[in-house]
């Protein structure tokens, strides 16, 4: 095992040691022998079962059959989670003929940041994670089942059904992905129309056009965002069968392992001999190598969010010095656009996920003495699955690149590190990811241009206001203030100014893309505006300082000056009021620091542990 992912994996197991051991105590008090619906009276079960045909009632009066819970984010709107329309009825048909039961089990939200990006749904993405986490408890907590399902994809929805799976950590949990949707426009080519947009050099006809092209199915999107990088975290910490994260949609591949995965968690009950709940998967061991595997593929800087609110709700304690450390011992092994031309598809042709495993279990990056949903360690995962004669099976996946423009060796890595860096100083703590960089190291010192809205960006950029060295400050975007919006819709016109010669940067409070590229942005810069940062003195004109080899994240103004300042006042009426947001006040009172997770289910929680 590589010393240095050693040393950090002991040091988060030392550091959540009281609330690990509260969590597994708490999820063993919760387990049982038997079907779990044996503890419900004759009303509670009538209830749960009234809706079933004849047959399912029997099997499940018999208190000898597993009933397993299926939680879904189908919606027809998102073009990831339409495919899950028929999966119900294809997995209750796969549970049924191995003599187990299936119920549907509830629903959660799934909104989508591609549609809401630079609108006010945006301010309510990030909070839909909890809601969901939460919503996934709410259909599991009617004690009926033994196992689950869990089908979701996309930026929130997948941390927020692990959130609420981990929850019930005594019910074993197979996550069921949906697939990439086959590729479309370059993603490089719709980068190219969307800043010649920003520049009036195209209409919205052709900006439209390009953006059908690129998202035009049933399907993942196919560059390498959050959505994609949640499916192989996961993966990589055995929830997913192997290989199963990035088969399209569609395909009779792609149902034969939804038909198998609907299998898998029946031989995981506590009904057989092979109990393997999932708050015993997912374990300090299981969160390094799902950080792992997301910094040497240059994935969604989301994550430095999300996986610390899930490994939260299994008792296990990260930071982003965590993921710093991790990503000076991990080199980037892949090119997936931002981070190169490629997209999803390529990467699965190059060699996929069986590829990736191979790679990182050979260098000892990640943890093979852990526990997944096919047993214990991760060997299987450097298989890919087939179709032979209609029946699925596990072959030796590939031991080298097919195309090394995509996936590159650990001996040969496109950088030497996994491309995320913490900055630090007395403007706060914030997260940048590199991998994506045209440089590895970025050195920018240059005068503060401040808004207070990503909007007011627009108006300064076309104006020409911009055209010079600068690092852009947009504050009053974290999570306390408006829900940490992502400010995507920065992207195009600071591409252009880079792209025009200057040196040009982003600090924020808020939030990238997973999409994040060129453009250096010191980004989640905690603490917020709104709760007493330094960023709500930064004055236009005033010098900062972004230094990625240092760490520095400064602003270059004399403590006397500072403390004569008044802190800007926030103006955030138009963020919370319509489209829902008046809804989520009580949210935003109690949603932690980024470096927390920016989440507001565990407040309390670890005093009460």
């Amino acid at each position: 095992m590589n010393s240095q992912i050693a040393e950090i994996t002991q040091r988060i197991i030392e550091r959540s040691s009281k609330t690990r051991k509260a969590y597994l105590d708490k999820i063993d008090k919760a387990r049982r022998a038997g079907p779990h619906r044996g503890v419900l009276s004759c009303g509670n079960l009538a209830h749960g079962f009234a809706a079933c045909g004849t047959e399912e009632k029997s099997d499940l009066r018999s208190m000898t059959k597993a009933n397993i819970a299926i939680i879904s984010s189908y919606n027809d709107m998102l073009s990831a989670h339409q495919p899950y329309e028929t999966y119900p009825t294809i997995l209750k048909d796969a549970i049924r003929e191995v003599g187990s039961v299936a119920q549907f089990a509830g629903g959660v939200p799934a909104m989508c940041d591609g549609v809401t990006q630079g609108n006010p749904g945006m301010d309510l993405s990030l909070m839909s994670r909890d809601i969901i986490a939460q919503a996934t408890a709410v259909g599991l907590s009617h004690n009926m089942f033994d196992g689950a399902l869990m089908l979701g994809i996309c930026d929130k929805i997948v941390p927020g059904l692990l959130m609420g799976s981990l929850a019930f950590g005594h019910l074993p949990t197979v996550f069921i992905p949906a697939g990439p949707m086959p590729s479309g426009l370059p993603n490089k080519e719709k980068a190219r129309v969307r800043q010649e947009f920003a520049q009036g050099k195209v209409g919205r006809d052709a900006l439209l056009e390009a953006e059908s092209q690129s998202y035009h199915s049933a399907g993942t999107c196919t560059f390498y965002g959050t959505a994609n990088s949640n499916q192989l975290v996961v993966e990589t910490m055995g929830l997913h069968l192997p290989g199963a994260s990035f088969v399209n949609p569609g395909t009779p591949l792609r149902e034969a392992l939804t038909r198998a995965a609907a299998v898998q968690v029946t031989r995981l009950t506590d009904l057989g001999e092979n109990y393997s709940p999932i708050g015993h998967i997912v374990d300090a061991k299981a969160i390094v190598n799902g950080i792992v595997a997301l910094l040497a593929t240059g994935g969604s800087t989301n994550h430095t969010m999300h996986l610390v609110a899930v490994a939260r709700a299994a008792g296990i304690i990260i930071n982003w010095d965590d993921f710093s450390d991790i990503s000076n011992a991990v080199p980037l092994l892949t090119r997936i656009y931002p981070n190169g031309s490629a997209d999803i598809n390529h990467f699965v042709a190059a060699g996929g996920m069986a590829l990736l495993f191979k790679q990182l279990l050979d260098a000892g990056l990640i943890h093979n003495d852990v526990k997944t949903i096919c047993g214990d360690g991760l060997e299987r995962y450097t298989k890919e699955p087939f179709l032979n004669d209609g029946e699925l099976e596990w072959r030796d996946g590939p031991t080298k690149s097919h195309d090394k423009e995509v996936i590159a060796t650990v001996d040969a890595p496109f950088k030497p590190d996994g491309g995320v860096c913490v900055l630090k100083g007395n403007l706060g703590r914030g997260v940048m990811k590199t991998s994506a960089l045209r440089s590895p190291v970025c050195h920018i010192k240059a005068p503060a241009v401040v808004f207070e809205d990503q909007f007011e960006l627009d108006a300064s950029f076309k104006a020409g206001e911009l055209d010079k060295d600068c690092i852009i400050v947009v504050r009053f975007q974290g999570p306390s203030a408006i829900g940490m919006p992502e400010l995507h819709r920065l992207t195009p016109p600071l591409g252009v100014l880079q792209d025009r010669g200057f040196n040009v940067a982003l600090v924020t409070d808020g939030r990238m893309s997973g999409a994040s590229g060129k453009v250096p942005a010191a980004i989640h810069v905690t603490p917020e505006a709104y709760k007493g940062g330094l960023l709500a003195k930064v004055q236009s004109g005033d010098m900062i300082e972004l230094n990625t080899t240092t760490g520095e994240l400064t602003l270059l103004v004399d403590e006397e000056t500072l403390a004569a300042r008044a802190p800007a006042e926030a103006n955030l009426a138009h963020h919370q009021i319509g489209m829902g947001r008046e809804m989520f006040a009580g949210f935003r009172a109690t949603l932690s620091g980024a470096e927390e997770g920016a989440c507001s289910l565990f407040v309390g929680q670890e005093q009460a542990l």
